[in-house]
């Protein structure tokens, strides 16, 4: 982060909940197999719905990770955050008993919020005749800022809390963010990430009529199918990635490991549509670029592109000419994936499970693959490592979110050389 630099950002920890499983390992193990989360809709009937395949979290206790008591009266989405954060504390072996508490940020945004708890207070609320709740601690359970909250509350944080919300790009901003907390000296460390549990009836209708969930076809698996000429949708899902991010100083005075530098941060705003990327990509772009000068790199040093890759014709066009716009005669060397495929659109969580498979990649030198990629598109024209994952060293890479409303955000992230 160029301009009047103090400290190198680090990530020492990871933590995620996804729809291939509820770690990190797990989630990357089925991200370099291709394996898709995508399946048919369990959470709420699908009988005579419209729109039926969507990626869940399946076999999440919160009493595995939190308090019972805690646990209920926290929704879904903060329960994942609780639970991801715990898990990447762990991985990042931070010690809070001998850290300042005031100097740890919690940076965790979510795009839905507690809609699952709304959805279901306002069918209460209904049938009382609108004169009862059925809790009293509604309101500070389904509010976006609770699972930022809950985090500092359950690990006794008092550093700056905040929730940014940027639909898609959530995640993306609150990482970029906090990365410029602990890059400022204000902080040493910071938890960073998103959080979404929006998998509900009148999400998945919402997304439906927009044109924007891919029918099942013979094999729900198989559905979302980015950068392919034949693709026509994405599924909503749910899930949470939450960073340990902290200053080089800092992280090398206690030992940890360092798993990748956080070097750049860039994020632009369309101003065209509510639901549509602007066709020219000039903004997505220029999302990148800013990402790329802040780490002073140059386009030809990135490696690889985390893609937000929807699935849709026009977003996946969009970000492709995005690319080009960039990167220019890099694009073409590129390496690009569209992991949504595997894990369906997990809104306010999509750019920070991004952002770990970039650490993952740099780490393990394996890139994961696009998969259901068969008919090329002429509008899609760059290298989306098709079907298997690929073994290459990866030095820089790249998380693109593009959300709902034109928000546009990049982080990149480098190999730590000290």
């Amino acid at each position: 982060m160029r301009n009047n630099p103090t400290h190198r950002v680090v990530i020492t920890g990871m933590g995620a909940i996804s729809p291939l499983g509820n770690s990190v390992a797990d989630m990357w193990d089925g991200l370099i197999a291709g394996r898709s989360g995508i399946d048919y809709i369990t959470r709420f009937d699908i009988t005579d719905f419209p729109y039926v395949i969507g990626g869940e979290v399946r076999d999440f206790d919160p009493r595995n990770h939190m308090d019972a008591k805690a646990a209920r009266r926290m929704a879904r989405f903060a329960q994942f955050a609780v639970a991801a954060t715990g898990a990447a504390l762990r991985d990042s072996d931070l010690n809070l008993e001998t850290i300042d508490r005031t100097r740890v940020a919690v940076d965790i945004g979510t795009g839905l919020g507690g809609t699952e708890v709304t959805e279901a207070e306002a069918l209460h609320f209904e049938r009382k005749e609108r004169k009862r709740l059925s809790s009293a601690l509604y309101l500070p359970t389904y509010i976006s800022n609770m699972a930022a909250c809950q985090v500092a509350m359950t690990y006794g944080l008092h550093g700056p809390t905040t929730t940014p919300v940027a639909a898609c790009a959530t995640g993306t901003y609150a990482i970029g963010e906090a990365a410029r907390m602990v890059h400022r000296g204000e902080v040493v460390a910071a938890l960073a990430g998103g959080t979404d549990a929006g998998l509900t009836a009148i999400n998945t209708m919402a997304f439906g009529v927009i044109g924007a969930i891919a029918p099942p076809g013979d094999d729900p698996k198989q559905a979302i199918k980015p950068f392919d000429a034949n693709r026509n949708g994405t599924a909503g899902a749910e899930g949470c990635g939450v960073l340990v991010l902290e200053s080089m100083e800092h992280a090398l005075s206690r030992g940890a490991r360092i798993y990748a530098e956080v070097v750049g941060f860039g994020a632009t705003e369309d101003a065209y549509h509510v639901t549509a990327p602007e066709p020219g990509a000039a903004y997505t772009s220029l999302a990148m670029q800013r990402a790329i000068e802040d780490a002073e790199l140059r386009p030809q040093d990135v490696d690889y592109i985390s893609a937000h890759a929807t699935g849709t014709p026009m977003n996946d066009a969009a970000e492709t000419a995005a690319i080009k716009l960039a990167l220019g005669e890099h694009a073409a060397g590129v390496a690009i994936s569209g992991i949504k495929a595997m894990l369906g659109h997990t809104a306010g969580a999509a750019g920070a499970l991004a952002l770990i498979g970039c650490v993952k990649s740099i780490e393990t030198g394996i890139i994961p693959p696009t998969i259901n990629y068969s008919t090329p598109d002429p509008k899609c024209d760059l290298d989306y490592v098709p079907n298997a994952a690929r073994h290459t060293r990866v030095d820089v890479a790249l998380a693109n979110a593009f959300g709902f409303g034109g928000q546009n955000a990049v982080v990149a992230v480098k190999r730590f050389d000290e």
